[in-house]
């Protein structure tokens, strides 16, 4: 058990809503409520039938340490996975010339905040060569208790990429890229994020904290390997899986890759570009996680329900990017393609926003950030941040200037609006694909449109002009 991180003095907050945030790595919007009907995801979809769905929510960056540094700011930030280790850099040499991070926002204003699993990109918040450094935080101060709970994975380094029964991932080459366990003891590192998420749950439900909370729970899987239990995987045994439509690697300058991630791993010799059936398995093993992680979303909302909590709890649950399943012939994240920018996103807030509510307005990671300060009562965020509260669509989802461009960055830099997403490489090459006629993004029609492309390289510079002043 990781030991705690700061302290804070507590008082009441009367009328504040708890916040419990469920982080999901690597989480497509591969759900049967986004529409993919079968996968077998009956918590999810039960949670969105009671809040709001967003289904064009867009991360800044297809990497869990930018996306999430995005997410926890509401700030376009730098790319890479060390983005918040830099942010704590920062801080460390002048806290006052860095702007809080929403869990410290919410501590800073009564709230008990307490995180499990993977929210920051390593799993617990510590640094070091196992990820259990107490003298490297990631966050510093922002959180009272920062959790990663390991078991036989001995620290978060191995549980992060650990498969059944405290196998560590030492060499990716001699772990098997998906796994499903099939004893009734087999356990995986997202068991003991439950767990813990469990307790702490009902320790925060207890009053022995006399302030409202913010939760974080962040589970692992679907991250590769792609390890589940066998009764998650059991869903998908017998189902025929729709073929990839755009599975052929795109031709001209992209920022397709090789999937070096994924590859790395022990396939048995198979390539997934090469041979359909075991794509097909990648596939399901993938849906298989999803299955997994579905079922411990579902365990910590029956218990803040059976805690009384659901009244007066915001829920959020965020994928922190998207994952490409052989569309475009990629493995992997790390590309500006639709397949690696588009997650779920999901909202409920009781007796504030209706339930069953879909909003297909274009919206970013950074704008949960100022949502949740609305939703928890206190109507204020920091000055500093970039993203825009989504209330008001939640409320009327026909709202006109609740979000209408999401803006992405990586190997280049992306901006997806209604209409068109472009992509603008650092040596100024331009891909532009027209959704109304390509949804695939198949065809790159910059040539034809240096119109849109002009217009939306002036918003694009525009908008990550601002973490460049930072």
């Amino acid at each position: 058990m990781m030991p705690l991180i700061g302290t804070s003095s507590r008082g009441e907050e009367s009328g504040r809503r708890n916040v419990l945030l469920i982080c999901v790595d690597d989480l497509r919007p591969e759900l049967n409520c986004y529409g993919v009907d079968y996968i077998h995801s009956p918590n999810i979809d039960h949670l969105a039938s009671q809040g709001c769905q967003f289904n064009r929510h867009y991360v800044q960056a297809p990497t869990c340490g930018a996306s999430r540094y995005a997410m926890l700011t509401g700030q376009y930030g730098p790319g890479g996975n060390n983005a918040l280790f830099d942010r704590a850099k920062r801080i460390a040499v002048d806290p006052e010339a860095v702007a809080p991070s929403m869990p410290r926002w919410f501590r800073d204003h009564g709230y008990t905040t307490v995180s499990v699993g993977k929210i920051s990109h390593h799993p617990g918040g510590r640094g070091g060569k196992d990820w259990d450094d107490d003298h490297s935080i990631e966050m510093p101060g922002d959180w009272d208790r920062h959790l990663m709970p390991t078991g036989p994975w001995q620290h978060p380094r191995g549980a992060m990429h650990g498969l059944a029964n405290g196998e560590i991932r030492v060499d990716a080459s001699q772990m098997d890229v998906f796994q499903s366990a099939s004893g009734s003891g087999d356990r995986y590192p997202d068991d003991l994020v439950l767990e813990k998420s469990l307790d702490e749950l009902r320790l925060l439900a207890e009053g022995r904290d006399e302030s409202p909370f913010f939760l974080a729970v962040g589970f692992i899987r679907p991250h590769l390997p792609f390890g589940a239990p066998e009764k998650d995987m059991v869903h998908y045994r017998n189902v025929d899986l729709p073929l990839v439509a755009n599975a052929v690697k795109p031709e001209g300058k992209t920022t397709w890759h090789r999937s070096g991630e994924f590859m790395n791993y022990r396939r048995w010799g198979k390539d997934p570009n090469q041979d359909s059936e075991f794509a097909i398995e990648v596939r399901k093993h993938y849906a298989a996680c999803v299955t997994y992680a579905d079922r411990n979303v579902g365990a910590v909302l029956s218990e803040l329900d059976r805690l009384g909590l659901r009244e007066s709890t915001v829920v959020v649950l965020w994928g922190d990017h998207g994952w490409h399943l052989g569309e475009h012939a990629i493995w992997g994240k790390h590309a500006l393609f639709e397949d690696a920018l588009r997650s779920p996103l999901i909202i409920r807030s009781p007796s504030q926003v209706g339930e069953g509510v879909n909003v297909d307005t274009v919206v970013e990671s950074i704008d949960i950030f100022p949502t949740l300060c609305e939703l928890a009562a206190f109507h204020t965020s920091p000055d500093d941040v970039d993203g825009d509260s989504l209330v008001e669509v939640m409320r009327d989802p026909d709202a006109v200037g609740a979000g209408q461009s999401a803006v992405s960055y990586g190997k280049a830099n992306s901006i997806r609006t209604d209409a068109f997403r472009l992509i603008v490489h650092r040596d100024g090459f331009a891909e532009l694909y027209d959704h109304r006629a390509d949804p695939l993004e198949l065809s790159n029609v910059a040539s034809k449109h240096p119109e849109v492309v002009n217009r939306l390289s002036r918003l694009l510079e525009e908008r990550l002009s601002r973490k460049r002043t930072r």
